[in-house]
C-alpha cells in the first residue's frame, strides 16, 4: 500500500536550492540563505557558536526569554557578554543600544530578538540596525516569530545573521528553519578556530560543501516532509501576497488589544504601548487574584483549539498569550478567544462586557 506522506522520492539538490531561493525572496536579501534541517534553535545556536568565542565582546539585548538563552550561549562560547535588559512589557530602543556602544566601544557583536512571542513585544530593528551598522558590530537577529507578521529585511537593516522559522506567522512546519548570512559573518566564522565543523551545528560545512560547491550536492538527506511543507508555505505566501499576510496579522493584533480593553474584568494589555506590541501574539495581564494558567485552562475546556496559552515560568501566574499567528490570524479566532476569556472571567464574578469587546475588536480591524 502506498502512502503520499511515506512513499516520497528523494528531494533533489536542485529543488532544495530552489526553496532556499524562495526564502531569499521572502527576506528580500542577496545574502546566502541556508535552510537548516531542524527547528530554529539549530541555526540560532549554530550561528552564535560559529561567530562568537574568546575575544568576542557581545551586547546581548534581553526583551524576553530567548534573549536570556542567547546570552547563555554566548558566555558558553567564551565571549564577554554585556546584557542590555528592558522590562518585558516594553521594547528596547536604538538610543539604549547607542548608549551601550558609548559605554563599551569594544562591542563587536549584537544579538537581538525581533518579536518575542513569549512576551508579546517587538523591537525596532531598522533603527537599531542603523546604530549597529555605524558602530561596525556584527548583527545577529532572531526573526523566527516576526517573519510573515511584519517586515524582515536583513539587507536593508544591516543584519549579518538572520534566523527564521516557519511555524509561527508563516503558518508552516516547525521542523525546518533558515538563516541568511552576510559575507562579514562568513569571514568571522572562517576566522574563528572554535567554529563548529563536521557537526550538525556547523554553518561552515554548508558554506564550504554546499554553497561554494554550487549547491549541487547536499550534505545529508533532507527532511522531505518538512521541506515540502516549507515549499507549500512559501507558495501560499507568494500567492496571497506578503503584504496581505502581514496585514492579517496586524489586524488580529489590533483587534485583540482593543477587544481586551473593552472586555473589562481587570484584563489589560501586558505590553504597555501599542507600538511595542508584536503582531504575532498579544499578551494580556490578568486581574489581581486570578492565575493566568488556571484561566487559560478553563477557557480551553470550552474549545481546546483556541490559540491561548499562559506565560512561561513565573509569567504563568500573570500573563495570557493570544497566539494569533498563521492560520489563527483571523477575526474568527480573535472573537472566539475574547468570548472564551470573557465567559471564564464572568464565572469568577468579574464584570465583563463580551458584546462590547467583540464590537471593539471588529472596529479595530483594518478595512479589507
Amino acid at each position: 500500500m502506498t502512502h503520499p506522506f511515506l512513499d516520497l522520492p528523494p528531494l533533489s539538490a536542485e529543488r532544495f536550492a530552489a526553496i532556499e531561493d524562495r526564502v531569499a525572496r521572502l527576506l528580500d536579501t542577496r545574502q546566502d540563505v541556508v535552510i537548516t534541517q531542524g527547528e530554529a534553535l539549530l541555526p540560532l545556536e549554530g550561528a552564535i557558536r560559529a561567530t562568537a568565542g574568546p575575544g568576542t565582546t557581545a551586547l546581548n539585548v534581553i526583551t524576553g526569554p530567548y534573549g536570556q538563552t542567547f546570552g547563555n550561549w554566548l558566555r558558553d562560547a567564551g565571549a564577554t557578554v554585556y546584557d542590555l535588559s528592558v522590562p518585558f512589557h516594553t521594547a528596547v530602543t536604538a538610543e539604549l543600544v547607542r548608549e551601550a556602544f558609548a559605554d563599551r566601544p569594544e562591542i563587536d557583536f549584537v544579538s537581538l530578538v525581533h518579536a518575542e512571542a513569549a512576551t508579546g513585544n517587538t523591537n525596532p530593528v531598522a533603527e537599531i540596525g542603523e546604530v549597529v551598522r555605524k558602530h561596525g558590530a556584527l548583527f545577529y537577529l532572531d526573526a523566527v516569530a516576526s517573519v510573515g507578521a511584519e517586515p524582515v529585511l536583513p539587507d536593508a537593516w544591516g543584519v549579518d545573521l538572520c534566523v527564521i522559522g516557519a511555524q509561527k506567522a508563516m503558518g508552516g512546519p516547525a521542523g525546518v528553519s533558515a538563516i541568511s548570512v552576510s559575507e562579514r559573518a562568513w569571514a568571522r566564522m572562517a576566522a574563528n578556530p572554535n567554529a563548529p565543523r563536521r557537526s550538525y551545528l556547523s554553518l561552515l560545512d554548508w558554506k564550504e560543501r554546499w554553497i561554494d560547491g554550487g549547491r549541487t550536492a547536499l550534505l545529508h538527506a533532507p527532511a522531505q516532509l518538512e521541506m515540502l511543507a516549507l515549499e507549500a508555505c512559501l507558495e501560499r505566501i507568494e500567492s496571497t501576497g506578503l503584504e496581505t499576510v502581514m496585514a492579517r496579522h496586524r489586524g488580529a493584533a489590533l483587534a485583540v488589544r482593543a477587544g481586551a480593553v473593552a472586555l473589562g474584568g481587570g484584563l489589560e494589555p501586558y505590553v504597555y504601548e501599542a507600538k511595542d506590541a508584536a503582531p504575532v501574539a498579544t499578551t494580556l495581564r490578568v486581574p489581581s487574584g486570578v492565575t493566568a494558567a488556571e484561566l487559560v485552562a478553563r477557557a480551553l475546556e470550552s474549545d481546546p483549539a483556541l490559540p491561548l496559552a499562559a506565560g512561561g515560568g513565573a509569567l504563568a501566574k500573570e500573563m495570557i498569550r493570544v497566539n494569533h499567528y498563521g492560520p489563527d490570524a483571523t477575526p474568527g479566532a480573535v472573537r472566539s478567544c475574547l468570548a472564551a476569556l470573557g465567559a471564564t472571567l464572568a464565572e469568577r464574578g468579574l464584570d465583563v462586557d463580551v458584546p462590547g469587546a467583540l464590537r471593539a475588536a471588529e472596529r479595530a480591524e483594518p478595512a479589507a
